[in-house]
């Protein structure tokens, strides 16, 4: 698709069932925006060092989120059954957005919500459904060429903030943010943010970190949750 830009892959990493290829975090957006306007005063707000669960931006290497942010947030609720999610809102920074299924690209990446429905996320549905025990994938754009997308404002959420998630079941999810980190592309750590968890956590994915008129955006954001209520 236009203005997408797949990063990476080598590899195959273990999330839920099946593989995502490491350094893959999503074939998402490559600055349509910024590129289109032939300027960086529109860039994204990116997550200060405050925001992260412990480790350098350049990627670490732990084997689950439970690890990776070990010790953050409240503790966590139990496991929910399996059922599809339907809406993903995120109140402090003013997303509420219907979620559709995401398969793999030939290549071993997630491929990428539609660019031009801005208001529009994504899971892997091939994975765990939010809220089961597991790592639970939700990716989005930030931007396409005519401006703020769906994840635009995803570098500025804080820890504690609360992520909901409505279910085809009638339930809602409820995560709390443990930490929300960018990586260069070249660094993603995908064990930290793919591997296995022994308690329900979401992964929330967009593109970051610095920008290239040439290649677009060099990293991801991603926002680390585990399941602390649901209703």
């Amino acid at each position: 698709m236009e203005h997408v830009r797949e990063i990476g892959s080598r590899v195959g990493n273990q999330v839920g069932n099946t593989v995502i290829a490491a350094g893959t975090a999503v074939a998402l957006c490559a600055g349509a925006w910024l590129l289109h306007n032939g300027t960086e005063t529109h860039a994204p707000p990116q997550p200060s060092a405050a925001q992260n669960g412990g480790t350098t931006s350049e990627g670490g290497t732990g084997e689950g989120g439970t690890n990776a942010v070990a010790g953050a947030g409240r503790r966590s609720a139990p496991p929910l059954s399996a059922s599809p999610p339907r809406r993903i809102r995120i109140p402090s920074i003013r997303v509420d957005a219907p979620l559709t299924g995401l398969a793999l690209t030939p290549t071993g990446s997630l491929a990428a919500p539609p660019a031009e429905r801005t208001n529009l996320a994504g899971w892997y549905e091939a994975g765990t459904t939010p809220g089961e025990r597991g790592t639970a994938i939700v990716a989005g754009h930030v931007d396409n060429a005519d401006g703020p997308s769906v994840f635009y404002r995803l570098g500025a959420l804080r820890k504690n903030a609360a992520i909901e998630v409505d279910r085809r079941d009638g339930g809602v999810a409820v995560f709390t943010v443990d930490a929300v980190e960018v990586y260069d592309a070249r660094r993603f750590p995908d064990r930290k943010v793919y591997g296995a968890a022994p308690r329900p956590e979401l992964r929330v994915i967009t593109c970051g970190g610095g920008y290239s008129r040439a290649t677009g955006y060099q990293g991801n954001v991603v926002v680390f949750a585990h399941l602390t209520a649901s209703r």
